[in-house]
């Protein structure tokens, strides 16, 4: 399976903040920035975030919750799938900063087709983003 990196927007109540959490706490590179926004390579992919002032110092942007397994899932989110490997080690880093995961890193699925690691967590501005990994990422990735 051949993928092409994603370009993905998304707005911050503020840049320090977005660069903190995003360039040194997350280690993503950052790329090209200007005072409103910054490019971060997550895993390879182009994560652009974008000041939006309105938000105010507290704020937060807007989701929604869908029931899944018994869960409270946000939407919108986003993400990357990883190898397990890479989906422990980064559980393990970001239970360093998170002050509350979403949803806490656990087995979806266990050992059926589709079997999946998951983690929700938000960034200081609310956006949710969920982390997950396939044993066999190209054949269950899209599995039935």
């Amino acid at each position: 399976m051949t993928l092409t990196p994603f370009h993905l927007a998304i707005q911050v109540r503020d840049i320090e903040e977005a660069r903190d959490f995003y360039g040194k706490k997350m280690g993503f590179p950052e790329g090209r920035s200007t005072a409103d926004w910054i490019d971060f390579n997550m895993f390879g992919h182009q994560l652009v975030v974008h000041c939006n002032k309105e938000l105010g110092p507290e704020g937060k942007v807007n989701a929604l919750n869908n029931a899944v397994d018994g869960h409270g899932v946000p939407v919108p989110h986003f993400g990357v799938v990883l190898e397990f490997d890479e989906w422990h080690a980064l559980a393990e880093k970001v239970k360093g900063f998170i002050d509350g995961f979403i949803i806490e890193p656990y087995i979806r699925f266990e050992g059926e087709v589709g079997e999946q690691g998951t983690m929700f967590f938000a960034d200081p501005s609310g956006n949710s983003l969920e982390f997950k990994a396939f044993k066999n990422i190209e054949s269950e990735l899209f599995a039935k």
